[in-house]
């Protein structure tokens, strides 16, 4: 009987391990819920749930998991629709993703898994620019996002990928030249960039040891490579190299049709821990006899030579016959420099909202940096000419929408403007920001479009979306979603029913998600944005009491120092570093600053200044600061508002962070993604004790002590 008892024991103990080691990592768990909601909860996908589940107990469809963290995810062909969500970068263990062959669309998310080493989103409907988190993959060996809609400048995200094999962004819209950090892809061995828009050389391949190229149909230009000659598979059709052979045999050539290609030997596919699936065989089994190149390229050049030669002469005598006076003076060389402005700069006519607009297009290899719009010291720089990602209005359109702008569709107020609500015939509600033209200069008037261009390719679901401009009778308006909850500002301190729908864990979730708005602007954007005007009235809730920054982009509108100073900082003081306010210098560590308290002020419920206060008390950030370590003076800071219904470990958590952010001196103050990932850490040890209370059957709440710390333990 003894021996039936133990051997009971041992079992009861061993199924005891098995479900222990089945409980999938919360945070895991929480990401796949987000995908599940972001792809419509697609019934094919057997035990996923929006609502939590045990991905690694209960074998969710394609998910594998090593102990309780999930490694892969395989839906390829699944008929998924959606988006990618906006958790996967919490998904930390994970190795191996292929949503090859779906429908999936919009951007790919800015923060992917870190850790992964085979990631496959081919075939999809993605579009914008490749996100740049890609460059801190460093353990990636398998990239696969060809057949999407990618678009602008590949950019420099290859500089850390010393493991990546095989990479594939075929058959998009990118543009541009090669980044230079892909040269340094040592183990680099096959490359699909076929079929894209790009242009300039293709130098800083040569020293790659690739047994596989396709960089057909782009828009190279200049000499292919000798070392080229090396490449057993070598696709280049379909460019401008000067060395190019001028009628190439037929089967060197890349069929019309892709399913028609002949069968040539790939090379070797480099994902050992992904998918054995077939990659783009349509497109990459192509080859080129590269043995002929050299002769080509020498032949090549004496041509070139020849054309140059009469090239010289023809100039030559146009000159001569300038000076002689016998024919109208002629600028030879303005006249081709007018033939290729009018040649990279087209204009494509678009009907938006009932409006008839030309828009012009940018030539794809020109990249917008601030030297392009302010000149490298300041002064006006020529206008270039951008795509605007967004809807053309009228000047009448929108007042008919907002009421002739009237003071009932007034929503707020603030330095280059007032924002109106705009209610439209088709019931869209939208936000209309309408600059007052005193708060605007001449020069940048002439730049609107070009500020308007960039702020509508911002793209983050913390970030309030542009989705359209005026610029009809000297009007300049910013059209914005509307989001239905006002500002952060106004509910904190304006409203004493809606603060107190803000509890403590939608705080968290306000502080988290502008984060990583700035951490966006600040590390993901190139060049980076900084902000410049964040504060709590910048920042709005919609119907869910998620936050959404405004503003983004709208400093390029003020170079002017003296007009910051007067307009902005008045307005703004009290969220101003002290850098700012004493040299009026501003740089990425003066949002951080100002991100701080702004968190003072979701601790407080108190305005960064009030005057109403005693003396002592008027300044937020002097008054707190030296209160954020003592747990008990902390208590009696905490806005009373939320009724005593906070956490305690998550509090001194909370103030932890805010101290770093108010540091007076700016090398001190942590950049936005390390305070994304300490209130991301915050959050999930949150989650944790939540489970293993509800587990246990403990409640939420924590008991009372002194100076009321009771309420929800996250």
């Amino acid at each position: 009987m003894a021996a039936l008892a133990a051997a009971s024991a041992g079992l009861l103990l061993l199924a005891l391990v098995v479900v222990v080691e089945a409980d999938t990592d919360a945070a895991d768990v929480a990401a796949l819920g987000n995908l599940y909601t972001s792809w419509n909860s697609p019934a094919q996908l057997n035990g996923w749930s929006a609502g939590g589940g045990d991905p690694c107990g209960a074998a969710w469809t394609g998910v594998s998991c090593s102990g309780s963290a999930v490694t892969s995810i395989k839906l390829s062909s699944m008929g998924l629709s959606g988006t990618l969500g906006y958790q996967l970068f919490s998904l930390l263990s994970l190795k191996t993703m292929d949503l090859s062959d779906n429908n999936l669309h919009d951007s790919i998310p800015y923060q992917l898994p870190s850790n992964l080493t085979y990631l496959n989103l081919a075939r999809n409907n993605f579009s914008d620019n490749l996100p740049y988190s890609i460059s801190n993959m460093v353990s990636l060996e398998y990239l696969n996002l060809s057949h999407n809609s990618l678009s602008q400048e590949i950019g420099e995200l290859f500089g850390n990928l010393n493991s990546l094999s095989e990479l594939d962004v075929s058959f998009n819209n990118l543009t541009g030249n090669l980044p230079i950090s892909m040269g340094s892809l040592s183990k680099l061995s096959s490359l699909y960039l076929q079929n894209n828009q790009l242009s300039g050389t293709v130098n800083v391949l040569s020293n790659l040891s690739l047994s596989t190229l396709n960089i057909a149909h782009n828009n190279f230009s200049g000499m292919i490579p000798q070392e080229f000659s090396s490449i057993p598979n070598l696709i280049i059709g379909g460019n401008s190299f000067v060395n190019m052979p001028a009628s190439p045999p037929p089967t060197l050539m890349p069929p019309e049709n892709p399913h028609d290609e002949p069968n040539y030997p790939q090379g070797p596919i480099s994902a050992p821990t992904g998918p054995e699936t077939p990659i783009d065989q349509d497109n990459k089994k192509q080859g080129l006899l590269t043995g002929p190149l050299v002769g080509i390229a020498v032949g090549s050049i004496a041509a070139a030579s020849c054309v140059l030669f009469v090239l010289v002469f023809c100039l030559h005598n146009a000159r001569k016959r300038n000076d002689d006076g016998s024919s109208e003076p002629k600028d030879m060389v303005g006249s081709l420099a007018v033939n290729i402005e009018k040649a990279s700069n087209r204009e494509i006519w678009t009907n938006h909202e009932n409006v008839v607009v030309a828009t012009s297009v940018r030539q794809p290899s020109e990249k917008m940096t601030p030297e392009r719009v302010y000149g490298t010291n300041g002064s006006t720089a020529k206008m270039t000419k951008v795509p605007v990602m967004a809807t053309s209005y009228t000047v009448a359109a929108l007042q008919v929408a907002t009421n002739s702008f009237c003071q009932d569709s007034l929503l707020g107020e603030g330095s280059l403007g007032r924002v109106y609500k705009a209610d439209f015939p088709n019931g869209k509600v939208l936000a209309v920001k309408k600059i007052d033209s005193a708060a605007l200069s001449l020069y940048e008037e002439d730049n609107f479009l070009e500020v308007v261009s960039n702020i509508s390719r911002l793209r983050h679901p913390n970030i309030v979306p542009l989705t359209g401009y005026c610029v009809e009778h000297g009007q300049r308006l910013l059209v914005y979603e509307y989001m239905g909850n006002g500002t952060l500002h106004d509910i904190l301190h304006f409203s004493d029913e809606a603060s107190k729908k803000l509890t403590w864990n939608s705080r968290v979730r306000i502080a988290l998600g502008t984060a990583r708005a700035l951490e966006y602007l600040h590390e993901v954007c190139l060049p980076c944005i900084i902000h410049r005007n964040f504060k709590s009235s910048n920042i709005l809730l919609d119907e869910e009491y998620s936050p959404h920054l405004s503003d983004c982009g709208l400093a390029a509108l003020s170079p002017s120092p003296e007009r910051e100073v007067s307009a902005e900082v008045v307005g703004s003081f009290g969220y101003s570093a002290p850098e700012f306010a004493m040299s009026g210098t501003y740089t990425v560590k003066s949002d951080v600053y100002s991100f701080g308290v702004v968190m003072l002020e979701l601790l407080t419920g108190r305005k960064p200044l009030d005057s109403s206060r005693k003396r002592s008390e008027q300044s937020l950030v002097r008054w707190a600061t030296p209160q954020l370590h003592d747990i008990d003076l902390l208590a009696k800071m905490v806005d009373p508002a939320m009724d005593g219904m906070y956490p305690a470990k998550s509090l001194s958590r909370f103030a932890d962070v805010i101290a770093i952010c108010v540091q007076p001196e700016p090398e001190f103050r942590p950049p936005m993604s390390e305070v994304v990932q300490q209130l991301v850490r915050l959050m999930q040890r949150a989650s944790i004790i939540r489970r293993q209370s509800d587990d246990l059957g403990f409640s939420y709440r924590v008991p009372e002590r002194e100076g009321g710390t009771g309420g929800d333990i996250f």
